[in-house]
């Protein structure tokens, strides 16, 4: 709650920064979608090109997700010209390419507080707005999601409501989509399934899936008789259920023996219509106009190009991503390339990565569809035969590692923080159960920044610390990052996470050499006689300059303990015995984590100091800055000093 209220109470401040706005002619009339479908059909390109241009020119000042929103400005318009949202409703898959439509669902002026501590949030909340229908800032649950929406709205009565799944980006490779698609085909419903097929997750998209659609051909002359066929048995009342799938399976089969290729949607008595071109938004307009209220669960498979509309987005569809500030005129990239910085740690990672494979034949390397953002693409370049992008697909990522751990070879399954939440029991059931030699390196650990609540990696360490046969660990900097991927990759260490944050670390000459740490030791950092502080990864450093700020104000003992499990427990029967006042600190939430396994092994063996928890709070931390965020929840050097002075 405290939070929220610090957020209000910023949003009116944020808008007084904002960039001037370019004065468009027809996207500065439409606050709503009821606006946007005052318009002619006729009028929808300029608003897709306005909308294009909005979203670069704000972008290119405050950073965000640009490539995907760009793709998607003809369907977003369509939609909400077509569709009467919010009371039809429109579940977004990957939020990450939403910014047109939040712009024209009443947030286009505050469009420029994007992702700012207090300003509007980087991907789709019901919390927000009525018109974000579900929560959407993982992958592959708009499907599941809109069929809930489209069943209920049945049992409730309500049969005019409209629902469609705009699902794209690769999270059709996701095993979720699939299940999805799975009760789609069994429960009656007429839900349309949007598939923005644009062959990219973030990286290229990898997998079965992407070749198949890459694959997938409809003659244009056979998808207009299907069109007016199906429209002619639905406006004379001849489609029953049993008709419906008659006539679904007769069509299957005219089409395979024409074209020699069985369409896995048909298949599974989803109606399937495609491939269009999903930038022509008339067109567009036309086809969702016909399948609105056609029965029956339907897919519409668009061709779009990710980026489309800015040349340069178009060009390195990866960087442009997320490119950071840029100048929407030029396109170039306003990149920062202090060489005096220190690395990101997922640098560290990638080029440490490689050493280790050149090292040892064994190592391979898994990434869930971010070779580039966790830096796998480093060894993937070099040993492309060791390297395997699985596709939006954490629980198979953790079980194809397993199962080659298994056979004696040793994964490197590199994961985002929050997105291995995906592949929980997976972790349990197919690599902890059999105590497999599998490293986990989970990228993007605590908070990660702008992305916000659905990013934050925020519990691993309390979900993982109850699981048997793991071995969890942080590193304090760059160089503890390394020794602790040697120490992993070494014979029989089992099941071993390792857990980082996001950006930069904190060291300029990042390499050293290769040694092995103990499992589950910590180190003494900092002496001291009145108060005790042990901490877990990279936060720790903001314990350090705490300390030397206090200077000769306290007498503080600083320890970082490196592993959560198996936890120093020398460490803690030294801290048990000498301090009455204990301070923990971790980058994750406080219920479970490092504060909490403190506090039991303190009770267990007698101890009975005071001891205080910081970490994240029983709450999402929203969206803004590490810096505003570790300040708001305590974990910054302000709060760490204040928690010392007043324990």
């Amino acid at each position: 709650m405290l939070f929220h209220n610090k957020c209000i109470s910023l949003h009116a401040e944020l808008k007084k920064i904002c960039v001037e706005r370019t004065e468009f002619t027809l996207l500065n009339k439409i606050q709503t979608p009821e606006d946007l479908r005052k318009l002619k059909v006729e009028e929808l390109p300029q608003v897709c090109d306005e909308l294009r241009r909005d979203i670069i020119e704000e972008v290119a000042v405050n950073p965000g997700h640009l490539a995907s929103s760009l793709g998607v400005a003809e369907i977003t318009v369509a939609l909400h010209y077509v569709y009467n949202t919010p009371e039809d409703r429109i579940v977004w898959d990957v939020g990450h390419q939403a910014y047109g439509h939040k712009i024209l669902t009443g947030r286009k002026d505050q469009f420029c507080t994007n992702r700012k501590l207090g300003g509007i949030k980087p991907f789709p909340s019901p919390e927000e707005s009525p018109y974000d229908t579900f929560a959407c800032g993982h992958a592959s649950n708009s499907v599941s999601a809109a069929l809930g929406m489209a069943v209920a709205a049945e049992l409730e009565g309500k049969h005019d409501r409209h629902v469609v799944a705009v699902i794209g980006d690769g999270a059709l490779s996701g095993g979720l989509a699939f299940e999805g698609l799975n009760n789609v085909s069994s429960s009656p419903n007429n839900l349309l399934i949007i598939l923005n097929d644009n062959n990219m997750s973030i990286d290229r998209s990898v997998g079965g899936m992407k070749q198949y659609l890459l694959n997938l051909s409809t003659n244009e002359t056979y998808n207009c008789i299907k069109f007016k066929t199906a429209r002619w048995f639905h406006r004379h009342g001849l489609l029953n259920d049993d008709r419906k799938k008659g006539l679904i399976r007769l069509t299957n089969a005219m089409k395979s023996a024409i074209s020699h290729q069985q369409n896995i949607f048909d298949g599974m008595n989803i109606q399937y219509f495609g491939p269009f071109d999903g930038h022509n938004v008339k067109e567009l307009v036309r086809i969702l106009s016909q399948l609105k209220d056609m029965t029956g669960p339907k897919l519409l498979h668009l061709h779009t190009k990710k980026g489309h509309g800015y040349a340069p987005a178009e060009k390195d569809v990866t960087t442009w991503h997320a490119p950071g500030k840029f100048n929407p005129d030029t396109g170039e990239r306003l990149v920062d390339n202090d060489p005096t910085k220190p690395q990101k740690y997922q640098n560290v990672f990638g080029h440490t990565l490689l050493e280790l494979a050149k090292q040892n034949p064994k190592i391979v390397g898994v990434t869930p569809a971010m070779p580039s953002g966790c830096s796998m693409n480093i060894m993937m370049k070099e040993m492309p035969e060791r390297t395997f992008d699985v596709g939006i697909a954490e629980g198979h990522a953790v079980t194809f590692s397993g199962g080659m751990a298994k056979d004696g070879l040793l994964p490197f399954c590199n994961i985002y923080s929050a997105f291995a939440q995906r592949a929980f029991d997976n972790i349990i059931h197919d690599v902890a159960l059999l105590n497999l030699n599998v490293v986990f390196c989970f990228d993007r650990s605590g908070l990660v920044g702008e992305d916000g609540a659905t990013h934050h990696g925020a519990f691993d360490l309390a979900a993982l610390r109850p699981i048997p046969n793991l071995t969890i660990s942080s590193p304090l900097d760059e160089h503890e990052l390394r020794r602790l991927m040697y120490t992993a990759q070494l014979p029989n260490k089992g099941p071993f996470v390792i857990r980082y944050p996001r950006g930069g670390g904190e060291l300029q000459d990042w390499r050293c050499p290769l040694e092995e740490i103990k499992v589950g030791t910590g180190r003494k950092l900092h002496d001291g006689d009145d108060i005790a502080v042990l901490s877990i990864g990279p936060i720790g450093n903001n314990v350090t300059r705490a300390i030397a700020e206090l200077g000769d104000s306290a007498s503080v003992a600083h320890y970082d303990m490196r592993f959560l499990k198996p936890i120093d427990e020398n460490i803690l029967e030294e801290v048990g015995k000498k301090f009455k006042k204990i301070i923990t600190v971790e980058n994750g939430v406080i219920r479970g984590g490092l504060g909490s396994a403190v506090l039991e092994w303190m009770n267990d063996h007698g101890y009975t100091p005071k001891v205080i928890r910081l970490g994240l709070p029983d709450n999402f931390v929203e969206h803004g800055t590490v810096k505003e965020l570790q300040h708001i929840v305590g974990i910054d050097e302000e709060g760490i000093k204040k928690a010392i002075l007043e324990a």
